[in-house]
C-alpha cells in the first residue's frame, strides 16, 4: 500500500506523536521513511549554513538513527522556505505515497490569511496526508 511516507519534521515536541503513528503504520506497509525538515527562518533562506541549520541536521540524523535501530529504512532532508511549498516539492521529487504532519489547531488571523501548513499542503498533492493532532 505505502512504500514511502514523507514524515514533516518540526524539531519540536508534535514530531514524537507524528512519529509513533507513523512507526506503527510503517511496521504494517514495510513503507520506507523520508524525514524532511523545512528550515524557514531568515537566516535559513538568506545563509547556506547557519547554526539553526546545523541543529536541524543534527536532529534529523538522530531521529534517523534512532528510526535505523528499530528496524526502518530511513533517509532524512533538509529544505529551505516556505513549509508548505517545500513539502509539496520534495513530495513529488520523491514519489512518495503518503505525508504524515502533525497539526496544532488554528493559529486565527495567520490561518484565515495564509492558511495552515497542513492545509497548504493537502490542497497541492495528489496523495493522501495524514494529519496527527499533537498531543
Amino acid at each position: 500500500m505505502y512504500k514511502t511516507i514523507l514524515i514533516a519534521i518540526e524539531n519540536s515536541d508534535a514530531d514524537g506523536t507524528v512519529l509513533e503513528h507513523v512507526q506503527q503504520l510503517a511496521s504494517l506497509t514495510g513503507a520506507s521513511l523520508l524525514l524532511v525538515h523545512v528550515a524557514d527562518g531568515w537566516v535559513a533562506r538568506n545563509f547556506n549554513e547557519s547554526e539553526e541549520m546545523k541543529e536541524d541536521r543534527a536532529y534529523l540524523g538522530k531521529l534517523q538513527e534512532q528510526l535505523a535501530a528499530r528496524g526502518f529504512v530511513t533517509r532524512t532532508q533538509l529544505a529551505m522556505g516556505d513549509p508548505a511549498t517545500e513539502l509539496v516539492r520534495v513530495a513529488i521529487a520523491e514519489h512518495v505515497d503518503l505525508i504524515a504532519m502533525s497539526t496544532h489547531g488554528h493559529r486565527l488571523l495567520n490561518d484565515i490569511i495564509h492558511g495552515s501548513t497542513a492545509d497548504r499542503v493537502r490542497h497541492q498533492v495528489a496523495v493522501p496526508v495524514l494529519m496527527i493532532k499533537k498531543r
